[in-house]
This record gives C-alpha cells, sequence and structure tokens, in this order.
C-alpha cells in the first residue's frame, strides 16, 4: 500500500529510542497494519473461485504470500525513497519513517526491499508453473510498479499516479489475479468483485495523501492530493468509501453474485461515519482516520469473502 497504505501504523507502536532492539526498528518498517491491503484481495478472489471450482491450498498459500512480500517490498523502498527525494522530514505528521529517524540505515532496508521482492518472485515461478505466461506478466508489473511508485526517474506516486496504481494492483489486479490461479480463467463477477476491494484501499492512500498535503507540496511530491486540493480530495475519498458498497450490491442485482454478497454493508454505518470525519480532521487528526480506513478495508474484504463463499 503501498500504497502508502503503509501510513498506517498504530500509535501503541510508538517510534522507538536508540536503546531499542532492532527488531522493533523492522516492525515499523514493515508495517504490518498495512498488510490487510494484500490479504483481502486474495480472499476476495479465493472466495469468489470456490463457488465454482476445487480450491487448490498450495496456491492460494503462495499467493498470499507472494502479495505480502509485494506489499512489504513497496513499502521499505517507499520508506528509502521519499527518504532520498526529502519527502520525508522532521515536520511530517504521519506514524515515524525508519530511514528518516535514522533507525535502519539505507543499506540496510534496500537489502531488505530485494530480498523481499526476490522472495516473491521465487513464489512467482511456482505459480508460473500454475497460471502460465500472464502470471509472469502480472508479477512483473506488480514487482515493477512497487519499486516506480517512489523509486526511478519518474516516481509514480510524485506525478499523481499513486491512486491508479494502488487501484489497479492493490485492487483489480490482486483479486483478479487470483481468481485466475484457483479457476484458470477470468470472469466478470471477479472484476466486480475486485472494484469494491480496489475502492477501498485507494481510499485509504487518499487519506494518507490527504493529511500531507502541505509537506508534499514543499517536497516536490505531486499527489493527486496536491493537485486537487483539499475539498476536492476530501470528495474523492467519499465516493471511494460509499461506491464500495453501491458496488457489493450491484453484484447481487446484476446476477453476480448471490444476495449474500451485501454482508459487507454492515460496516456501513462505519463507512458513513468516516466520510463524515474525512471532511472535518485536519493535519495529524487524520492519523486515527486513516487507522479507521485500513480497518474498513479489511472488514469490507472479509464480509465480501464470506459473502462470496455463500
Amino acid at each position: 500500500m503501498s500504497t502508502e497504505v503503509r501510513q498506517a501504523a498504530p500509535a501503541a507502536v510508538g517510534p522507538p529510542t536508540a536503546t531499542d532492539s532492532s527488531w522493533r526498528a523492522w516492525i515499523l518498517a514493515i508495517r504490518p497494519p498495512t498488510l490487510s491491503a494484500a490479504v483481502a484481495p486474495v480472499l476476495v478472489g479465493t472466495a469468489l473461485a470456490g463457488r465454482d471450482y476445487r480450491l487448490s491450498l498450495p496456491v492460494f498459500a503462495a499467493t498470499l504470500c507472494a502479495a505480502l512480500l509485494i506489499q512489504i517490498g513497496t513499502n521499505l523502498t517507499n520508506d528509502l525513497f521519499d527518504f532520498q527525494k526529502g519527502a520525508d522530514t522532521g515536520a511530517r505528521l504521519g506514524p515515524v519513517r525508519v530511514v528518516q529517524a535514522g533507525l535502519l540505515s539505507q543499506r540496510q532496508v534496500a537489502a531488505a526491499s530485494m530480498l523481499s521482492f526476490g522472495t516473491a518472485v521465487l513464489l512467482g515461478l511456482y505459480l508460473t508453473t500454475v497460471g502460465g505466461w500472464p502470471i509472469v506478466a502480472v508479477g512483473v508489473a506488480a514487482v515493477a510498479s512497487g519499486i516506480a511508485y517512489t523509486g526511478g526517474p519518474w516516481p509514480l506516486g510524485y506525478h499523481g499516479l499513486g491512486d491508479l496504481f494502488v487501484f489497479v494492483f492493490f485492487g483489480v489486479v490482486a483479486v483478479t489475479g487470483t481468481f485466475y490461479l484457483q479457476a484458470g480463467a477470468l470472469s466478470g463477477a471477479a472484476l466486480m468483485a475486485s472494484l469494491p476491494v480496489a475502492m477501498l484501499v485507494t481510499a485509504v492512500l487518499v487519506v494518507n495523501n490527504l493529511r500531507d498535503i502541505d509537506t508534499d507540496r514543499r517536497a516536490g511530491k505531486r499527489t493527486l492530493a496536491v493537485r486537487l486540493g483539499r475539498g476536492a480530495t476530501r470528495l474523492q475519498y467519499s465516493i471511494l468509501v460509499l461506491g464500495a458498497y453501491l458496488i457489493a450490491a450491484a453484484m447481487w442485482l446484476c446476477g453476480a453474485a448471490s444476495s449474500w454478497a451485501i454482508l459487507p454493508w454492515l460496516t456501513l454505518p462505519f463507512g458513513v461515519r468516516l466520510a463524515r470525519e474525512a471532511w472535518r480532521a485536519e493535519g495529524a487528526a487524520l492519523n486515527a482516520v486513516l487507522r479507521k480506513t485500513a480497518a474498513l478495508h479489511l472488514a469490507f474484504g472479509v464480509l465480501l469473502a464470506v459473502g462470496l463463499a455463500l
């Protein structure tokens, strides 16, 4: 996420001091609370495939692990490249960044990101034997985009394309790719199921960038939020959150899923409340909205997976 989904680290962890053991710094670097961005789409894609096809547990496990490793690698490269480009400073309002805070060296984080992406590629070799060349294309694109999000000569996140990157790879591709690995084919239902997952994970990034508008603008990081301004970004957030519920209902109404597809509507009061909070909160107060949006994404994804499996 990281997508800058990575910003969702809970306050309970807190920034470690120089006397803390290195494992705590690595936990901050990996950002476990962000990993739901990788888990939810795999659950949804697998559940949908399970209605009509026999599921393979080894394929599920490899897909989930590869998705988690790509998320972790993206988090690590974001931490490294944002520091190198001057986007992470002492003025930032989000949780601590390990390189900027001096908790881990640039070399350590770079090595860990290569290890994460490299292990994901190894798992991808196995998945390629299951899904063929389309999985090669998806895997290469996912890893390359994870690095290019904040790295390289034309980082996607610095040119307003972060939202699109997250929507496509952590939503549409993640769900439909998981479905394809289990079913050996694609379907309109899989594409529809990917949309609410994509919308909510993008909403996490949107509120992250809303919080960081001022510091990103000063650093020359032209996120979509910087380009649109606060009002339009809040509107974008509301559309993404509330629109996810409409897509879930549309799946049922058009016959792509049973009525159980509206099970995520149990979280609608929470989603409406978050949309309201996003319009009122400013600055560091948006950290709470960010954490809650990540929680909503996971809860919605789990309920949608259950509904699709029934």
